[in-house]
């Protein structure tokens, strides 16, 4: 006679697996094991879900509980069992889709493209970080052709509602419908709404009916703060009443790993636990990942992460790699001697101020020394890319500044330069592509944080100048991403033109830092050359200021 430790039943409306009688110390273990459940608790329920059935049954091959429903749980690990060997048999390099449905005549995705729409019907939900350029808008728009219920919300950047419409039509045979404004009003008929990140507060009760079966999110990086956002909360709901939840970003972590926790919490929320158990185990309670490549890892594994970069094979074929060109030019000495004593007051104030002082002035110094420095090498950055277009047909050419913006302005006239930053009107954004495009703009000027998910450029250039830097990576490949993608049949080049003295230095050396928590979530054992977390951005650059040494 088999000796049991409890009771087990399986009850309905909703249906969900109550364990009673459990002995003192399988009670210990049990909650030990399922930690959502409360450590108070003497009845315990739990959702059945296939995950609960397969640990319900790995538990008690250790712990028996009298029960009647092991065909239950069985059923619930074989489903389990054979969704893992789908997903890897959809991974394989030899899976071969079918004929995509709902397509335009004339066009049909790529079969990696396919491929992550299948997976995200099969799993469901997937976070898609496909590197910059590899096409998620059509991936997306896949997933809703080939099964993916609807009607979909398509939640945007608000510049890109207009390009999302675009494509839908251009690709396939859904019929889409802009959200205009915060509130709601009757809806026409429409495969996919696309909403935007600016108004999806205002149509919570809309969210609330159930109404949208499949969510979207794209650049799926704006949600990163989590739920402390109007945005933030009116996306949970909207992930909660939909059936299938999809993210795009090839940049979910901006700075450090612990925003992973937040943007997958739109995915699939409990994946990474709770917030203290997610930076209890996996940052050591700080913004940190400790082991970037264990949790990429993790989040591939258990099929909620895909990622594709140009050197998949099954992506390699279609495009050639990135050139970079590293470049220093000269500036301005005058300008940073005009400014000297001021940023010399501030880094002093960095390096030995109270902590509220010291914050002010790190800001201040952040702004001015990246500001000067722009400026400072402004006329050399537009005499480079006056130079460029001798052979290039059109520049890209990403800053910051406005004081920088003008002087390019000036400088270009003659290549009649176009402005893609954070002031132009979305209307005024798709003139200024045009122009750049088809018109007679050689160059257009770019904000560092104002082209996520703008599309068209490939086929008309393939030349990007960064002439100020960011302290992020992943922003110069996003910049980079609106030429390498599909469409794009030159090889793209990256001109990083810096100076050797203001901000620029720093920043360089800076990168490496925040590249290596992206990189190992998302790119887990691709092996990068990290360094040292050793001091702050902006007491290394206070020191930089100073002529200080770091161990100073």
């Amino acid at each position: 006679m088999t000796i049991t430790y409890g009771n087990l039943n399986l009850g309905d409306n909703p249906p969900h697996w109550r364990i009673t009688e459990l002995q003192p110390h399988v009670a210990i273990a049990f909650k030990r094991l399922f930690t959502k459940v409360p450590k108070t608790a003497q009845e315990i329920i739990l959702t059945d879900t296939d995950e609960n059935r397969a640990d319900l049954h790995w538990f008690m091959q250790r712990f028996p509980l009298k029960h009647t429903h092991a065909a239950d749980l069985q059923a619930g690990v074989e489903r389990i069992t054979t969704k893992a060997a789908e997903r890897e048999r959809i991974l394989m390099p030899d899976w071969k889709p079918a004929m995509a449905s709902g397509f335009a005549e004339g066009r049909q995705p790529y079969g990696y493209q396919q491929q992550a729409a299948a997976l995200t019907i099969q799993n469901p939900n997937l976070l898609l970080g496909d590197d910059l350029g590899l096409g998620k808008t059509i991936s997306a728009l896949c997933t809703l052709t080939s099964g993916a219920p609807m009607p979909a919300a398509i939640v945007v950047q608000p510049h890109l509602a207009g390009q999302w419409a675009d494509r839908a039509q251009e690709f396939t045979n859904l019929r889409t419908h802009i959200i205009k404004g915060t509130k709601p009003y009757d809806l026409p008929m429409a495969d996919a709404y696309i909403l935007k990140y600016s108004n999806i507060a205002g149509w919570t009760d809309v969210i609330n009916t159930g109404l949208f079966r499949t969510v979207i999110y794209d650049e799926v990086q704006e949600l990163r703060t989590g739920r402390g956002t109007a945005k933030g909360v009116a996306a949970a709901l909207l992930s909660s009443t939909a059936d299938v939840s999809m993210g795009l970003t090839a940049t979910p972590i901006y700075n450090y790993g612990d925003e992973i926790f937040n943007v997958m919490q739109f995915i699939e929320p409990g994946l990474l636990g709770d917030r203290d158990e997610f930076m209890r185990e996996w940052c050591d309670w700080g913004k940190t990942v400790k082991n970037p490549d264990a949790l990429g890892t993790y989040l591939r594994d258990k099929g909620y992460f895909l990622r594709r970069t140009e050197f998949d094979e099954t992506v390699s074929a279609q495009m050639p790699p990135l050139n970079t060109v590293d470049w220093e030019v000269g500036w301005n000495v005058g300008a940073a001697q005009d400014a000297e004593d001021l940023f010399k007051t501030l880094a002093m104030t960095v390096l030995e101020g109270s902590f509220v002082k010291a914050g002010q002035a790190a800001r201040e110094l952040d702004m001015k020394m990246r500001l000067l420095t722009g400026v400072a090498k402004a006329e050399s950055v537009a005499a480079y890319v006056d130079l460029l277009l001798r052979d290039s047909p059109r520049v890209l050419l990403a800053g910051w500044h406005r004081d920088v913006y003008d002087i390019w302005n000036r400088a270009l006239q003659r290549h009649n330069p176009v402005m893609y930053t954070g002031t132009e009107s979305p209307a005024g954004k798709r003139r200024n592509v045009e122009r750049f495009t088809k018109g007679d703009a050689r160059v257009m000027m770019i904000s560092l944080r104002s082209g996520a998910g703008l599309d068209g450029l490939q086929e008309y250039c393939s030349d990007v100048v960064f002439g100020e830097l960011d302290w992020s990576p992943q922003v110069h490949k996003q910049v980079i991403g609106r030429l390498r993608r599909p469409g794009q049949t030159r090889q793209v080049t990256a001109h990083y033109l810096h100076t050797a003295g203001g901000s620029d230095p720093v920043i360089m050396d800076m990168l490496g830092v925040k590249a290596d928590q992206s990189r190992g979530i998302i790119d887990p054992m691709q092996g990068f050359d990290a360094k040292q977390m050793d001091d702050s951005r902006m007491r290394k650059l206070a020191m930089a200021v100073l002529g200080r040494e770091a161990g100073e």
